[in-house]
C-alpha cells in the first residue's frame, strides 16, 4: 500500500477535534416545515433560536390552489372591430388569461413548483440546463377576498418566477418581469373583487429564456404570499435598520421606515420602533409621527442607542429584533426584522476582519438546485443543505450568480455564515438597475452579508465602458447601503489600462491564483479575495478516472484547465494573509454544466458534496483545512475494493492533526 501523507503541513489545515473516516454515515433526512414557511424540527446549534422570526405577520402563504398547464396556449388574435376594441380595454384579457377561461383540465400543483425538474432528459435539450427541456407554461388560481378586506392594501408577493413572466389579475396585465431571480411584488388593491366575485390570477411563464449557463428550473419556484395591510402601511422592504458602531465605540440602530397610503383622505400615523434582545426583552424604543396625503408616501428616520450589545459572529450568531409598528386610522401594520451587531472590514494587507478579529473566508459557491426538486427547494431542505456546509467547515457562501430565496439569508443570519450577495445581470440600464436596487433593499438588513458583487466574469471587465457601468452600479449600491463594500468577480484584464478593479472596493479573483502576488504588488492599497477557485473534478466513490465512462477520480488529482485541485487552491489562499479567503467552485454538485463531458452526463463534477448531499473525498480535505476545534481524519478509498484484492492500493489521508 502506498500511503500519501496529507496532514497539516501539506494542507495548511487547523488543529484538534472529531474523527471521520472514509465510510461516512448517510446525511440525516430533512424534517418538517410549518404552515407559515418557518423551519422547525432540525437541531440548532447551542444558543441558536429554533425558529426564524416571523418577519411580516400580516402575510398569508399561498401554497395551494394553483393549477398548471404545460405548454403555451396562444390567444386567438382579434378579428372584428368589436373584438379589437374590447381587447384594448382593461380587464378584457383573452385566451388563458381571461377570467372565464375553462381551466378544469389543468393539473393541480403546490408552489414552490419547478416543472422542468419533472422533465425527462433529452439529448437535444440545452446542456447547461442539464438536458431538461423548459419551454412555456401557465398557472392560474382563484382567490376569494373577504368583504371586510375592502379598504385594505392588498399585495401579492412572488419570491421568484423562472423566467420571463406576465401576470394578469382579473383580466388586466399587472406585471411583466424578465428575470428568474428577483421578487415580484404586485399591488392587488385597484384590481380586487370581494365576496362571491372571485379574483383570477393568471401567469404565463416563458422559461425558454436563459439568464445563466446552469440549471435554472421553470415556473413559480419560490413562495407566494398574500399581504393584507391597513390603508396606511409600511412599504414592502420599507425598513432599513442595519446597526452602526460609532468612532467612540458606541452602538446605534438607525431605523428608516417608508410608509405609503391608499386612504382617501390625509392621515397621520404613529411609528413605534422597539429593539428586542435575543430573549425578547425590549432594550430600546423610539417613536415618530408622519402625515401622508391620499395615495402618498412618507419616510421617518429614528435612531436607537444601544449599550454594549452582544455581537453577531460566525461562532455565535446572536440576533436582535427590530419591531416596527404603526398606529393609524384603519389599523396597524408591523414588521419584525432580525439584525446583528457586528463590524466588518477588508484590509489590503491582512484580509477580512469580523468584529476586528481576522477571519479567513472558508467559502463555497452555491447554485440553488438540489436532487429531486430542482430549484423548488423546500425550506427544511435548504436548512439541511446549509448545515451540510457548516459540517464541512464552511463559514462563507457566495450566491452564484444571483439572489437566493429570502429564507436562505435568514438561515445564514441564524446559522453563522457570511455571504457575498451577487447581482445577476451586469447592466445599468433602468430595468437591470431596478433589479440591483431590489437586491440591496431586500437584503441589506441581514448581518450575514459582507460583500455585494455586481457581476461575474464579464467580457467588458477590461474596457472603458465596463468601468463606467460598474461605477454607476457601485454608486447605486452605496447609496442604498453605505456599510458594505462592492466587489466584482474578475477572470482577467487585471492589468489593462481600463479595468473594473479600479472602481470596486474589494478585488475579486476568479481563478488566476498565479496573479495574486503580482496584482497585490501593483495595487498594495486594494483589498483582495478569491471570489471563485478550485473547479476540481470528482465522482463520488470513484478512485480512478475513466473518461470513456465519464468518471473522474476522487483522489483530488483532476481539475479544470483554469482551476486547481482542492489542496492546491486552498494552499495558495491560506499562505497569503492579504487574500481575504476563497470560495470553492462548488459546495454541491448542480444540474447542468457537466464539464469536462457532455451527454449523457447531466450534472457537474465540481461539488464538495454530490447532488444529494453525500460527501466526496473533497469533504474531508476541506474539513482538514477548515475545522479548528475538532480532530479530522479521513482515509480514501475504502479499505475493501472488490477486484483489487492482493494488489497495492493507493491511499490518501486527510487530517488536521500533527
Amino acid at each position: 500500500m502506498t500511503f500519501l501523507p496529507m496532514g497539516r503541513r501539506a494542507l495548511l489545515a487547523g488543529t484538534a477535534g472529531t474523527l471521520t473516516a472514509a465510510a461516512l454515515p448517510a446525511p440525516a433526512a430533512p424534517q418538517g416545515v410549518s404552515a407559515g414557511g418557518l423551519l422547525h424540527g432540525l437541531s440548532p446549534r447551542p444558543g441558536l433560536p429554533e425558529r426564524l422570526p416571523v418577519e411580516d405577520p400580516l402575510r398569508i402563504l399561498l401554497s395551494n390552489g394553483w393549477l398548471f398547464h404545460e405548454g403555451d396556449i396562444p390567444s386567438p388574435p382579434p378579428v372584428t372591430h368589436d373584438e379589437t376594441y374590447t381587447n384594448a380595454k382593461a380587464g378584457n384579457a383573452r385566451g388563458a388569461a381571461a377570467m372565464e377561461y375553462d381551466d378544469s383540465d389543468w393539473a393541480p400543483v403546490t408552489v414552490p413548483h419547478d416543472w422542468a425538474s419533472a422533465q425527462g432528459f433529452v439529448e437535444t435539450a440545452n446542456v447547461s440546463q442539464g438536458y431538461r427541456p423548459r419551454g412555456i407554461g401557465w398557472y392560474r388560481r382563484t382567490l376569494r377576498l373577504d368583504p371586510a378586506d375592502r379598504g385594505k392594501r392588498l399585495e401579492l408577493h412572488f419570491g421568484a418566477i423562472a423566467t420571463a413572466a406576465t401576470i394578469w389579475i382579473n383580466g388586466s396585465v399587472v406585471a411583466r418581469n424578465f428575470s428568474g431571480y428577483n421578487a415580484i411584488d404586485i399591488d392587488l388593491t385597484p384590481f380586487a373583487r370581494f365576496g362571491d366575485e372571485l379574483n383570477v390570477i393568471a401567469i404565463r411563464v416563458d422559461a425558454t429564456a436563459m439568464e445563466g449557463w446552469w440549471y435554472e428550473g421553470a415556473g413559480i419556484y419560490r413562495h407566494v404570499w398574500l399581504a393584507k395591510r391597513p390603508p396606511l402601511s409600511i412599504a414592502t422592504d420599507g425598513v432599513h435598520c442595519d446597526p452602526r458602531r460609532a468612532d467612540d465605540g458606541g452602538w446605534r440602530v438607525p431605523v428608516s421606515v417608508s410608509l405609503e397610503s391608499i386612504a382617501r383622505t390625509a392621515a397621520k400615523a404613529d411609528v413605534l420602533v422597539d429593539l428586542l434582545d435575543p430573549a425578547g426583552r425590549v432594550v430600546g424604543s423610539a417613536r415618530a409621527q408622519a402625515e401622508l396625503q391620499p395615495l402618498g408616501q412618507a419616510r421617518v428616520a429614528l435612531s436607537l442607542p444601544v449599550a454594549e450589545p452582544r455581537r453577531w459572529s460566525i461562532e455565535t450568531p446572536t440576533l436582535y429584533t427590530v419591531r416596527v409598528r404603526t398606529d393609524a386610522p384603519g389599523g396597524g401594520d408591523e414588521r419584525r426584522i432580525a439584525i446583528g451587531f457586528r463590524t466588518i472590514r477588508f484590509d489590503a494587507q491582512a484580509g477580512f476582519f469580523l468584529n476586528e478579529q481576522p477571519v479567513k473566508l472558508k467559502g463555497v459557491c452555491l447554485h440553488q438546485d438540489h436532487a429531486g426538486v430542482g430549484v423548488a427547494v423546500p425550506d427544511a431542505l435548504l436548512e439541511w443543505r446549509l448545515q451540510r456546509m457548516k459540517d464541512t467547515g464552511v463559514n462563507a457562501i457566495r450566491c452564484s450568480h444571483n439572489a437566493q430565496a429570502p429564507e436562505f439569508y435568514r438561515l445564514c443570519d441564524r446559522m453563522g455564515f457570511v455571504v457575498m450577495d451577487e447581482n445577476r445581470i451586469f447592466n445599468p440600464a433602468p430595468e437591470n438597475m431596478a433589479q440591483l436596487e431590489w437586491l440591496v433593499r431586500a437584503h441589506r438588513n441581514h448581518p450575514c452579508i459582507v460583500l455585494w458583487s455586481v457581476f461575474n466574469e464579464e467580457p467588458m471587465q477590461g474596457t472603458e465602458a465596463g468601468v463606467e457601468m460598474v461605477r454607476r452600479m457601485a454608486a447605486r449600491v452605496h447609496a442604498l447601503d453605505g456599510s458594505r463594500p462592492v466587489t466584482a468577480a474578475m477572470n482577467g484584464s487585471f492589468y489593462d489600462p481600463q479595468n473594473v478593479s479600479s472602481v470596486v472596493d474589494v478585488m475579486g479573483f476568479n481563478y488566476y491564483q498565479g496573479d495574486y502576488d503580482k496584482f497585490h504588488a501593483q495595487n498594495p492599497a486594494k483589498p483582495s479575495t478569491s471570489s471563485e477557485d478550485t473547479s476540481a473534478f470528482m465522482t463520488r466513490g470513484a478512485y480512478a478516472t475513466d473518461r470513456a465512462a465519464h468518471v473522474m477520480s476522487s483522489m483530488d488529482t483532476e481539475a479544470a484547465p483554469w482551476g486547481a485541485t482542492h489542496r492546491n487552491a486552498w494552499a495558495a489562499i491560506a499562505r497569503r494573509r492579504f487574500i481575504a479567503g476563497g470560495f470553492v467552485w462548488t459546495g454541491f454538485d448542480y444540474h447542468g454544466e457537466p464539464t469536462p463531458f457532455t451527454w449523457p452526463t447531466i450534472a457537474s463534477f465540481f461539488g464538495i458534496l454530490d447532488l444529494c448531499g453525500f460527501p466526496k473525498t473533497a469533504y474531508d480535505i476541506h474539513r482538514a483545512h477548515w475545522i479548528d476545534d475538532r480532530a479530522v481524519v479521513g482515509i480514501a478509498p475504502h479499505w475493501t475494493w472488490p477486484g483489487k484484492e492482493g494488489g497495492p492500493a493507493r491511499k490518501a489521508s486527510r487530517s488536521n492533526c500533527w
